[in-house]
Parts: C-alpha cells; structure tokens; sequence
C-alpha cells in the first residue's frame, strides 16, 4: 500500500444528489473506486448538492435574517450526509471515519478516505485542496457535472468558448474571488486562490463520463479543463 499514488477527487454533490440520490451513477462510482483502489489510494470529498441547496432555501424563507455561516453550516451537515452514504457504499473498503477537517497528515490502513464539508466559508473543492496540500499532493480531480469550464455560462450566452488549459489567474478572473452558501460555479473561488498559492494542479471533469474520470485517475488525456 506504501507504493500506491493517492488521488484526491472532489466529488461534487450534483452528481450525488442531482434531484434525488442518483443511485445508478453512485453504484458505478463506487465499483469504479473499488477497482482501481487495488492500484491506488482515494481520497474524495463529497459536496452537498441539491440536498444543501434546498436546506439553504429553506432556512432563508424561515429566517430571513440568516447568516452566511448559517447557511454553510446547514450545507456541511448535508455534505456530511452523502459522505456517509458514500462510504458506507464503500464498505469495508473505506476508513470508519469522515474528514471534516483538512489539516492532517493522512494515515493508512484502507485504500479510501471519505470526507465532508469543514467550516463556513469553505467549500469541499477547498477541503479537497487543502488535504492535497497538507499531505505533499500535487494534484485534484474535480467531478462535476459539466464537460468543460466556459469563457461565459454556455446556458445564457451562445459565444461561450470552451477551455481545455487555463492558468489560474485567468481562471479566476471568470469566476471571482468571493464565496457565497449554494455558489455555482466550476470550482471555489477560495480553493482556487489556495491552489494558486501553492500550485497545486486541478482538473475539472464531466463525473458522469467513468471512462474519462478513470483516465483523469490514471493521468491519460482527457475530456475536461486543466487549471494550473
């Protein structure tokens, strides 16, 4: 197991709970992870999708005056949610316990680490980053629903231009710096700045295409955008 690389996927929540829980594409994923594990370690933070989304909501109608970190917090507890329907998905194969805090120094005894959302503020594309970086990988495969990042939101406007390399300043420029409860965009703004920082590279994925995450893992050419 020494020898083995480790992989840090963000899983977004979109592929997890699209409506409802995508049940079809989390059996796949999930015997996807359980092949190549015999190969490789995993981590892989799970976002909370359309279950934080509509918690979210919900607490804005029921109290308007709501804090952002109100609603994180809401929105940390559903992404705890499917990371414990992913691992327990797992079996035996994934450790006992869910990260919810980044900073540590990874210790081995399964092929898998599950984790969730952390604190407000951040989401789990941070969460992601931030253990790749505390643990000396240089790396993270983000699994979203889209193919590609877009110069613009391709849904509105018909010029969008798909990207296939990106830096990060320019990466950046397109989706902001600042991070909101229920933000929709390809990847954090926050994890973006600390993958800057510290040059950390991200790949940005289509999760539902197995055969492309499983070339994003194994480091063949892709269908999806490079950020670095």
């Amino acid at each position: 197991m020494i020898n083995k690389k480790t992989v840090v996927l963000s899983l977004g929540g979109s592929l997890i709970v699209p409506d409802a829980i995508d049940e079809k594409f989390l059996k796949n994923f999930t015997n996807l992870i359980l092949r190549l594990s015999k190969n490789y370690r995993f981590v892989i933070f799970t976002g909370g999708g359309s279950v934080a989304r509509s918690y979210q909501q919900s607490l804005a109608k029921i109290n308007s005056g709501a804090e952002k970190d109100a609603k994180d917090w809401v929105g940390i507890q559903a992404s705890i949610l499917n990371a414990e329907l992913l691992k327990q998905s797992l079996g035996n194969n994934a450790h006992t316990k869910i990260i919810t805090d980044p900073r540590v120094k990874l210790r081995w005894t399964k092929n898998v680490w599950v984790g969730a959302g952390w604190k407000p503020g951040r989401s789990t594309d941070y969460d992601a980053v931030r253990i790749a970086l505390e643990n000396g990988i240089s790396s993270v495969i983000n699994l979203s629903n889209i193919d590609y990042v877009y110069t613009k939101d391709p849904n509105k406007y018909k010029n969008a231009e798909k990207i296939t390399d990106i830096t990060w300043s320019e990466f950046r420029k397109i989706i902001g710096r600042k991070w909101d409860p229920g933000l929709n965009v390809p990847f954090d703004p926050v994890a973006a700045g600390l993958a800057q920082k510290y040059s950390i590279h991200v790949k940005i994925i289509n999760g539902k295409n197995l055969t492309n995450v499983e070339n994003a893992i194994k480091n063949k050419k892709i269908k999806g955008t490079s950020i670095s």
